[in-house]
């Protein structure tokens, strides 16, 4: 028997996936926040936090840029029409903007890197993607030391107090 949804169980803003290992795989040197060109049972599907951008990554193709890999899972009460889990999905960015990606992924070793998608204050949906160059093994090791050291002083700091 089919769960029934709760009008409380609906995101109407805030996050709604995060892409967690984009800081720790990538070097993110801007951050854009970018509208999304959504389908109907997409936006329904998101709402209700069915998304995936760990592996999601910018695209150009004639002269704009597309979202590409980005997981939406399908929305259960779709009726007959439905979309496409895994499709490229267009940013709504500004031109000056969409010009600077461009220009910066058509350097080698730089990516557009999926940060967070989540809903603004007006209810529209936003992903905040990052111009990121990879990071090496051992550039990894250093964030993960640097990172563990900065959580030990913590703990001593208030331990002491």
């Amino acid at each position: 028997m089919p769960v029934k949804k709760v009008k409380s169980d609906f995101i109407s803003s805030g996050l709604v996936a995060q892409n967690r290992r984009a800081s720790f795989d990538y070097y993110i040197s801007e951050k854009y926040v970018a509208g999304l060109e959504l389908s109907g049972t997409e936006v329904k599907s998101l709402r209700l936090g069915h998304a995936n951008i760990t592996d999601a990554f910018g695209v150009e193709k004639n002269g704009e840029i597309y979202i590409s890999n980005m997981f939406i899972a399908e929305y259960a009460d779709k009726g007959y029409s439905g979309h496409t889990e895994k499709r490229d999905r267009k940013l709504l960015l500004k031109k000056k903007e969409v010009n600077d990606i461009i220009a910066s992924i058509a350097k080698k070793g730089t990516t557009l890197v999926a940060i967070r998608l989540f809903f603004n204050e007006r209810g529209r949906a936003k992903i905040e993607v990052g111009l990121g160059v990879g990071k090496k093994l051992y550039d990894k090791r250093e964030t993960e030391k640097t990172r563990d050291w900065n959580r030990e002083k913590s703990r001593v700091m208030t331990r002491y107090s």
